[in-house]
């Protein structure tokens, strides 16, 4: 039991480390006026990846970890830390509850379903960040930086989130796919 715990507690690490690498380093930044930005980036694949993985709490939480320290550490995102980390762990529950509550994935053995349950999962999870991530940010922007530089980056934010859902779906579900056999046999999953 305190071996499979601290398996997940150093695969959510992991997962932390590779979503910090994926947002930061990866990551195609717009500028957008009054000195703020948005990025099509894959962190959020990560994230989803992670609670697929480890399911929602884990896998959220190492996410949201490592997507808030790339905030931290970039003068432009420094303001959006505490968002990230809420939007981001929700990501993870969402994918998560769905995932492993709804479908019982790991259970699953047919890969059509269990394609199916990802995707559904990674589309809630993801789909739930499409709608709050734009909301959340222009209400933050409104109150930190006022309506005049919410209302202009409000479209821009909608968007990038809306690009990052697809592309996150697509990458989170197929490397999950081809990383679940080799999870299976390691008992790591």
């Amino acid at each position: 039991m305190e071996n499979q715990k601290m398996q997940r507690v150093v695969m959510t690490g992991l997962f932390a480390a590779l979503s910090y690498v994926v947002f930061t380093f990866l990551q195609i930044k717009i500028p957008l006026p009054g000195g703020d930005a948005t990025s099509i980036h894959l962190g959020n694949a990560v994230c989803v990846l992670g609670a697929l993985i480890l399911g929602g709490a884990w896998g959220g939480v190492g996410g949201a970890i490592g997507m808030t320290i790339g905030d931290l550490l970039d003068p432009v995102y420094v303001v959006y830390a505490p968002k990230t980390f809420i939007l981001k762990f929700c990501i993870g529950l969402i994918t998560g509850l769905v995932a492993h509550q709804i479908g019982r994935i790991n259970e699953l053995s047919d890969r059509a379903q269990i394609v199916k349950w990802a995707v559904i999962a990674a589309i809630c999870g993801l789909g739930f960040n499409v709608i709050f991530d734009p909301l959340v940010g222009y209400a933050y922007k409104r109150v930190i930086l006022g309506r005049a530089a919410a209302d202009v980056t409000l479209a821009w934010n909608i968007t990038s989130t809306s690009i990052n859902a697809v592309a996150s779906v697509i990458v989170a579900v197929s490397v999950y796919m081809v990383l679940r056999p080799v999870l299976k046999r390691s008992q790591l999953a």
